[in-house]
């Protein structure tokens, strides 16, 4: 016999599931500045890019200690202000001819700026997102100029509009590899500059960045969505890649942070030009990481309007207190097209990878993190049903590089990620050892 008030109970089960999920407790590396762990983990986030230019660990901690815990416009407020203080000091040194200060200015201005717009997107149409995330490219266009190595702005066509994206080269004027680059769920193209692009460059690699519908300018500016194909983007990609001159068009490889550990994978499965694959952390299942720990029911529960709709009103009065979850649900329902918490979830359904992993015919390198509770477990599944060449790597907490994706230890990132597409391609870099 049906009982509502069963339901009703088990409803409000799984949304405080849900919340201690995404409680600040439920963390993939301790604290660090910040009682609050988002907080942490962004705080180190952006620190982390010391390491390539993209911070620097002082003017960090200023803005971390006028920020107001709980308060989503102090955290803007104080990240907005270093931004800005950078970005006039890149000016002045610019206009006196320092041109390598400004350039190193311009940089961190453009990573300040980031990090000042993730957490306003609790209103989508707040016009500081868009004018904030074009300050942060600004900048990152103003440090481009004055670089030592070519840093070129580029479109590339995409279903009767472009995808913003960068194509970063070594400087030697040659044909190389190339790595294409792409975020997930919440990085931007500059961001991956600092994470990836830089230390590619210095081993002699060509780099393209480049940010997909979901992603970056391609959200904010055209409000692209995110779709699960992503091979109908990362053709595309490698459509205009092997255009490049400079482009050894037999060694293109495709590198996935995050959510883009899912869709590097799905690209790398449809897509045959990919000659390498490196998806940190890997993603099998992205729908099945979102929903953990909810119990056998949730599915039930999402698509039964009633106890949806509770659901739904718990987690709206949970996300005031917990910053993880107003984040995360403010960011994917916007992101994702979705209009409700429950219909976010909904929605990452097809974001799995059981009906193609297998289809992957590259030389593959799965990432794993031992304290990564974003996406647990993921990977090892990852990894489990690819049929092609294949290698998993684990980092650990006693590295300190066992967070989700590495925060705060990019040089040690890159070292592994790097080696592993030397051994791969069989390069002989003059840069490399």
């Amino acid at each position: 016999m049906h009982n509502p008030n069963g339901n009703l109970r088990l409803c409000r089960t799984v949304a405080l599931g849900l919340v201690l999920l995404l409680a600040p407790e439920k963390a993939d590396a301790e604290p660090f500045v910040f009682k609050d762990q988002e907080l942490s983990f962004q705080l180190l986030r952006v620190i982390g890019a010391t390491a390539s230019g993209g911070a620097d660990v002082g003017e960090c901690l200023v803005a971390a200690r006028n920020t107001k815990p709980g308060s989503d416009e102090s955290w803007y407020e104080a990240w907005h202000k270093k931004a800005d203080e950078l970005d006039g000091q890149a000016k002045a040194f610019l206009a006196a001819g320092h041109r390598q200060s400004a350039r190193e200015a311009f940089f961190r201005a453009c990573n300040y700026y980031r990090n000042a717009e993730f957490f306003l997107h609790a209103d989508p149409h707040d016009p500081r997102i868009l004018k904030t995330a074009r300050r942060s490219r600004d900048a990152f266009l103003q440090a481009a100029r004055l670089s030592e190595t070519p840093i070129r702005p580029v479109r590339i066509p995409f279903e009767g509009t472009t995808l913003p994206g960068y194509l970063c080269l070594d400087g030697s004027g040659q044909k190389k590899p190339l790595l294409l680059a792409q975020t997930g769920f919440d990085g931007t193209g500059e961001e991956l500059y600092f994470q990836i692009a830089r230390f590619a460059n210095e081993r002699g690699y060509h780099c393209l960045i480049f940010e997909g519908p979901g992603q970056g300018m391609a959200l904010r500016e055209q409000n692209l969505l995110f779709r699960p194909n992503w091979e109908t983007v990362v053709t595309p990609v490698v459509d205009f890649a092997l255009k490049q001159p400079e482009v050894e068009g037999n060694k293109i490889a495709l590198i996935g942070y995050s959510m883009g550990g899912y869709l590097a994978p799905r690209a790398a499965a449809f897509e045959p030009r990919i000659s390498a694959l490196i998806a940190d952390g890997g993603v099998f299942n992205f729908h099945a990481s979102t929903v953990a720990d909810l119990g056998p029911n949730v599915e039930a529960i999402l698509d039964d309007p009633q106890q949806a709709k509770v659901l739904d009103k718990d987690i709206l009065a949970a996300m005031p207190k917990n910053t993880k979850a107003r984040w995360f649900f403010n960011d994917g329902m916007w992101k994702f097209g979705a209009k409700t918490p429950s219909a976010l979830l909904r929605k990452t359904r097809p974001y799995n990878l059981k009906e193609c992993a297998d289809k992957i015919g590259c030389p593959t390198l799965i990432i794993d993190g031992e304290l990564d509770t974003l996406i647990p477990g993921q990977a090892k599944k990852l990894f489990s049903v690819l049929k092609c060449p294949k290698d998993y790597h684990l980092f650990t907490a006693e590295e300190g590089a066992g967070s989700h994706c590495q925060v705060g230890a990019w040089l040690l990132s890159s070292e592994v990620i790097l080696n592993w597409l030397d051994r791969t391609f069989a390069c002989s870099n003059d840069r490399s050892e």
